[in-house]
């Protein structure tokens, strides 16, 4: 792939946030963004590397009234060694694709998907934040274009990827939150759009949210859309249950929960560090009576944006239930300090997850 790269004047470059402290999550953006079209007459076409500028569509785009979008979120870490590193890449662009079979949108190919996240974190890399804790955030997304109020597919679309350097997604740090479970609202249901990555979803869970903050929460624990009686997701992540401090059980995939790339480092990992990991059903009921009686002795969330997140009590039907006295548990920990040392290069990555970042190939140079 070739791409037109946009040269912008050193003086129109923005100054970079030198104070991790204060970069939050998705505050500041780069200087420039990756595109590309498709048409059904061309297929994908045009790469190019551009400054980060609005779009310009019309009125009648088909994104704007059938929400026919899809996303993917990964990170770039600076290592130890001072090389610039992908966290598996590689499931973002498969799980990108599968995202676009169930909208209905083409492939966008997976060394394409690859070449144009390390083709723009190459000209940004001025970016990636030197700070443990802190790194470049990636956001590849593709949209639909047509132009008409049709219920139908788009023919025509869109790919971009923005980037953005992030310090912790939470603003409590890594310290326990607090849940909301909701058994009002669903998230997703088997046969919706649950484990696709789009938008949709996240609109879905944005009133139980609101309410969940009001009430001092972080974030919504959701049930199963049937019976509101089974776990599924944690706000945008996925969740963990820890029982009798060895054993780790998270709900199974069942179409309605998105397979998040973190969730299955922590499947992965669990055997290694000597605990069980275990995918199956759990319901609300067994969640409450195992923080009551103590068996459970940990509950965190797992994504790309706050990679470990532990949970310091649920709030259910109007009680309070404490797990752990509301203390980091030591798997939680453990967890959280094996991921971060295999991204920034403290710890050897035995799993092959890591990608260092390419020189990239001659490219077209647009002035």
């Amino acid at each position: 792939m070739r791409i037109a790269i946009q040269q912008i004047p050193e003086h129109e470059l923005k100054p970079l946030v030198t104070d991790t402290s204060k970069l939050g999550f998705c505050k500041y953006f780069t200087d420039r963004m990756f595109t590309m079209d498709f048409t059904e007459e061309d297929g994908w076409s045009n790469p190019q590397i551009k400054k980060l500028q609005p779009f310009t569509i019309e009125p009648s785009s088909l994104v704007l009234h059938y929400a026919q979008e899809i996303f993917e979120g990964l990170k770039a870490f600076k290592a130890k060694d001072g090389h610039i590193k992908f966290f598996r890449p590689e499931m973002n662009a498969k799980r990108f694709n599968r995202s676009a079979d169930r909208l209905c949108m083409p492939h966008f190919l997976e060394n394409d998907f690859l070449e144009s996240i390390n083709a723009l974190v190459n000209v940004e890399k001025r970016w990636v934040p030197d700070s443990r804790g802190a790194s470049l955030y990636i956001r590849p997304f593709m949209f639909a274009t047509d132009s008409t109020l049709g219920v139908r597919a788009s023919s025509n679309y869109t790919y971009c990827i923005i980037l953005s350097p992030v310090g912790p997604y939470y603003q409590e740090g890594f310290n326990p939150v607090s849940l909301y479970v909701s058994d009002e609202f669903t998230r997703a249901a088997k046969g919706g759009l649950g484990e696709a990555k789009t938008g949709a979803n996240y609109a879905a869970s944005l009133l139980a949210g609101r309410n969940a903050r009001k009430k001092g929460c972080a974030q919504v624990l959701w049930l199963d859309g049937a019976e509101h009686r089974y776990i599924e997701e944690v706000g945008a992540m996925n969740i963990f249950f820890v029982f009798n401090g060895n054993q780790l059980v998270t709900p199974k995939l069942n179409g309605s929960i998105l397979p998040g790339v973190t969730r299955d480092c922590v499947l992965k990992l669990a055997p290694m560090l000597g605990y069980r990991a275990e995918e199956r059903q759990i319901t609300i009921d067994e969640v409450i009576g195992g923080i009551a009686t103590g068996s459970i002795t940990e509950v965190f969330g797992t994504g790309t944006a706050a990679s470990i997140s532990p949970v310091g009590n649920l709030q259910y039907k109007g009680s309070d239930y404490v797990i752990n006295n509301r203390n980091v548990g030591p798997i939680s920990q453990q967890l959280f300090d094996t991921l971060r040392g295999i991204q920034y290069g403290e710890i050897e990555d035995t799993f092959g997850w890591t990608l260092d970042l390419q020189n990239p190939e001659e490219k077209v140079l647009s002035v």
